[in-house]
């Protein structure tokens, strides 16, 4: 018996070339690992099991967030959350999902998986709901929570999700203006928040995330433990968000923000000296750009091979873009000095003018 080939996940990061020594793919935190969050990970107790219900952790959260602590849900990652809040919408009756036009592919992954149709509008639409704030890959202001926003949400048709991975790298004074380490959500805002705090601290690799429940949905809260594993959540997961409310780690993050803006903005620009195009209105520490490039999976497999990697955006729907974390001045370097060469491995010799047919 031959097993079937498992459909791949587009992600950022390592790959079977190791890590790139130059990693634009992944939208962490290039200023991190945050000090203080890294020194209580490699500190944690990994010789004992969490408290299962992750009381005291659970509690810091919600004080974090202003609410209380039955509100607080723990999640190994946002990719399982993702999967287990479309499993919920699932035994709610829900038949499709509605995604924004360009979102991250777990969303559709985990609909697909059970057989929910997929509705790319911003338009409110029965079942479950997606927008992300900033928006990926563009790290716009999400059109979807404007259109919520004048169509409130009845909870026995639809379950609204907005996935907060990026609201702490915020860079932009538009839409919600930048991150000041104090949760902040859109006026009138009424639903579920998804948070991993992993790449805003620059800890992509501990695997750990939370969601806050809206008020009155008791009911939804307990549906999603019962899905849940035991210990969703290990010691070092446990580490990481217990940090991540600390004073001293919020002022590590909003200070870091500012050399992001400054890093961004060389990076704009060193985009357009290499004649590439942008995609305008990005608010966080990433944003997108078209290459001037026939052929951008060969070029961008040329770079790779260099130790830099680019994440293509044709599996969020851009095809011929690709979205770039912001990275030092050194890493920008890097890309500037070896974008020639790629092009050069791609396109070949040039035919001669006698080459040519007449």
């Amino acid at each position: 018996m031959t097993l079937q080939a498992m459909p791949l996940h587009h992600h950022g990061g390592p790959d079977a070339l190791g890590a790139p020594v130059h990693d634009f793919s992944t939208n962490s935190n290039a200023c991190g690992p945050c000090p203080e969050a890294l020194q209580a990970v490699q500190q944690a107790d990994a010789t004992r099991y969490p408290d299962p219900h992750y009381t005291a952790l659970r509690g810091a959260l919600a004080a974090f967030h202003g609410v209380a602590p039955w509100r607080i849900v723990l999640a190994a990652s946002s990719s399982e959350f993702i999967h287990r809040v479309t499993a919920l919408a699932v035994q709610q009756g829900a038949v499709q999902v509605g995604l924004p036009l360009h979102s991250y592919g777990d969303y559709a992954q985990a609909a697909q998986a059970r057989g929910l149709a997929l509705v790319r509008s911003v338009d409110a639409a029965p079942g479950l709901q997606w927008a992300c704030e900033p928006s990926s890959p563009l790290g716009r202001e999400d059109a979807a929570l404007r259109a919520w926003a004048t169509a409130p949400a009845d909870g026995s048709t639809a379950l609204r999700v907005l996935d907060c991975a990026y609201a702490p790298l915020r860079l932009g004074t538009d839409g919600m203006g930048p991150w000041t380490g104090t949760p902040a959500l859109p006026p009138q805002w009424h639903g579920w928040q998804l948070w991993t705090p992993n790449k805003a601290l620059g800890l992509t690799g501990v695997r750990a995330a939370y969601a806050v429940a809206p008020d009155g949905s008791a009911a939804q809260v307990q549906a999603l433990l019962a899905l849940a594993p035991s210990w969703a959540v290990g010691a070092h997961g446990v580490a990481l968000l217990q940090a991540w409310v600390q004073p001293g780690v919020q002022r590590w993050l909003v200070h870091s923000l500012d050399t992001l803006r400054d890093w961004k903005q060389r990076q704009l620009t060193l985009c357009m000296d290499l004649g590439w195009g942008v995609h305008a209105g990005s608010l966080a520490n990433y944003f997108c750009a078209q290459p001037a490039c026939a052929d951008l999976p060969g070029a961008l497999a040329a770079l790779r091979a260099a130790g830099i990697k680019l994440r293509d955006a044709a599996s969020f729907g851009l095809p011929g873009a690709v979205r770039l974390g912001v990275l030092p001045p050194g890493a920008q370097d890097a890309l500037r000095a070896a974008w020639p060469a790629a092009m050069a491995v791609r396109s070949g010799p040039q035919p001669k003018e006698s080459d040519h047919p007449r």
